[in-house]
């Protein structure tokens, strides 16, 4: 209550404070019949008790005719409740505060919606009174728990550890590769700044210019339309540090999180488990693997190998030809037709991909149409592979590695929905299963040309030091020193260690990626002058928060969020300027023809 005009916050009053007379501000949450109401502030709940005698009545008629959610002050004396009236669900329950006077600061007029966390609001609505929904208890719970963490994040890193929180520039210049960003017209004409999807670059400069170790809680921006879950503006904790290797950045990360993890979301264990992005596409067909349950992915070639089955066998005969499985539990008990039906449909419409089904029945034995085609030994090598158990379901699937587990990585996922929905616990939101995802390729093909690369993180990522010489003879086999890591199957953070050599950094923007290096002239001097070998990371705060608190989306671990067309749906933003307003920036919009004729009538 330091600086405050109240004597109390409407969470704290306890049997102790019985007698003493308080004065408290706050919101009317609940008002009945004018023989009492609950006032609340961003710490909790108190019981008032609208005064009946006749000295009082003023008060009475103030309190009983006040709207739900006006600001009042009320001063009176705390009391304890009547024996067997006490309410054990409130920190505040076993006492309440007889009015003796009050005020209305702010009187509320007709909400559109109510301020309780039951009541369902559609999220256009939530959004549209943002002011509104952050009174809820479970925002004002969300965005107290990041700034605890925040701040005892910056505890670690500045007082802890001795890194520099410094704010790097808004505007800067467009980036080669990576996401697309926002452009911000300057009054020269044709000449635009960029808002950064990231510090990268200046990060590195300033390891160039000798920092030594620097974070920042940084404002990223991406201009990336209409993504679900994604937002165009969004936070991350960005660090990087001179003369530091892998092992020594996610090193850093676990301390980091294990000393800022909130202690009513239980404990996490050091070090993180780590896997290679090849064992996590073979086993989970993701590069962000749930290990929170089973159900991976297994290479059932050898099983299949001597059968005569033909897309089997024209499977095996590609370079990269695999046969694989997920074995689904219990699947026939839990699954519908329809939940089959539509696993395989996924397969087809994301990946191309054909799935075969394999059930165990009760008597062990399996039921499949590649069952005519298998002898008894066969089978058995297959059930054995696959530890199928009476009532799973298998889904198997045949062609290119990547392609085959992919779909099986996605099928995992729906699968595993599925299950949940008809009552299987597989998942626990209150786990937290950490994971180190390493040695990624540096380079993957274009998707709208497969016979040029682009990077697989971002173009200053370093090769793998065993890797190095691949680079000028074959990159597409390049292994890069980039980390990602995990959390319960979302990607949470990611980083690398750095090109710290200018003719190197060079190589790979101009004969490697085709880019333009002139962008980048600025890096490829300072990388001239003595760069030292440095490597960092960036956490996805919002990302992390919202899986903290288990969260259904990031807007609700965000103050004021964007919806998912990226629009202020409270402010109506982005809005229309005038031609006037842009004339100094040498901008002329081009209308489309049916918005010309809207503006005109």
């Amino acid at each position: 209550n330091s600086f405050a005009i109240r004597t109390n916050t409407c969470g704290e009053l306890r049997s102790a404070h019985v007698g003493q007379k308080v004065t408290l501000y706050g919101w009317i949450q609940y008002q009945r019949q004018g023989l009492f109401l609950v006032l609340r502030d961003f710490q909790g709940l108190t019981q008032i008790i609208i005064p009946q005698d006749e000295e009082h009545s003023h008060v009475k008629k103030l309190l009983s005719n006040a709207p739900v959610e006006s600001v009042v002050r009320v001063t009176g004396t705390v009391s304890p409740r009547p024996p067997g009236q006490e309410n054990p669900k409130m920190p505040t329950g076993d006492i309440e505060v007889k009015a003796e006077t009050a005020e209305i600061l702010n009187s509320c007029k007709k909400l559109p919606f109510e301020i309780k966390d039951f009541i369902k609001k559609s999220e256009a609505l939530r959004m549209q009174y943002r002011y509104l929904d952050l009174r809820s208890s479970q925002l004002q719970h969300n965005l107290r728990l990041r700034s605890r963490v925040v701040m005892r994040m910056r505890e670690y890193l500045c007082n802890l550890h001795g890194f520099v929180d410094v704010e790097t520039p808004t505007l800067f210049k467009r980036t080669p590769g990576g996401a697309k960003e926002f452009l911000v017209p300057s009054r020269e004409a044709g000449k635009f700044y960029s808002l950064p999807q990231s510090p990268q670059q200046f990060k590195q400069l300033l390891m160039v210019g000798g920092l030594d170790r620097y974070f920042q809680v940084a404002r990223c921006y991406r201009d990336e339309g209409s993504r679900p879950d994604r937002q165009p503006e969004f936070t991350q904790i960005d660090i990087e540090m001179s003369f530091v290797d892998q092992a020594g950045i996610q090193r850093l990360i676990e301390g980091l999180l294990q000393y800022s993890w909130p202690e009513e979301r239980g404990s996490i264990t050091t070090p993180f488990p780590s896997m290679t992005y090849e064992e996590a596409l073979a086993e989970y067909g993701t590069d962000k693997p749930d290990t929170r349950f089973g159900m991976k992915i297994v290479d059932v070639s050898d099983a299949l190998r001597q059968s005569d089955i033909q897309f089997v066998q024209n499977a095996l005969s590609y370079p990269r030809g695999t046969i694989r499985a997920i074995c689904i539990p219990q699947g026939l008990r839990y699954l519908k037709n329809k939940d089959l039906e539509s696993l395989k449909e996924s397969a087809k419409s994301q990946f191309n991909q054909e799935i075969v089904e394999i059930i165990c029945k009760p008597d062990g034995s399996m039921k499949s149409l590649l069952t005519k085609f298998l002898g008894g030994k066969q089978q058995s090598e297959l059930i054995q592979a696959l530890n199928m158990q009476v009532d799973d379901v298998v889904l198997l699937a045949a062609g290119e590695h990547k392609q085959v587990c992919s779909a099986l990585g996605s099928l995992r996922l729906l699968s595993a929905n599925l299950l949940e929905a008809a009552g299987l616990a597989l998942r626990d939101p209150a786990v937290f299963h950490f994971l180190w995802v390493v040695d990624f390729p540096l380079f993957l093909p274009k998707a709208e040309n497969p016979t040029e690369l682009e990077s697989a993180h971002h173009p200053f990522t370093a090769p793998h030091p065993s890797d190095a010489s691949l680079l000028y003879s074959d990159p597409t086999k390049v292994r890069s020193q980039h980390y990602d890591l995990v959390l319960n199957g979302n990607e949470v953070g990611g980083g690398s260690i750095r090109i710290h050599s200018a003719e190197q950094q060079r190589f790979v923007l101009e004969k490697v990626l085709k880019e333009d290096s002139e962008v980048l002239s600025h890096l490829l001097e300072a990388l001239e002058f003595g760069a030292p070998p440095h490597g960092g990371i960036a956490l996805g705060l919002d990302r992390l928060i919202s899986l903290t608190v288990d969260a259904p989306s990031i807007r609700d671990v965000i103050a004021f969020p964007k919806s998912f067309r990226g629009r202020d749906l409270m402010a109506n933003a982005p809005d229309y300027v005038t031609p006037e307003e842009l004339e100094p920036y040498h901008i002329q919009v081009s209308w489309p023809l049916e918005e010309k004729e809207a503006k005109k009538n």
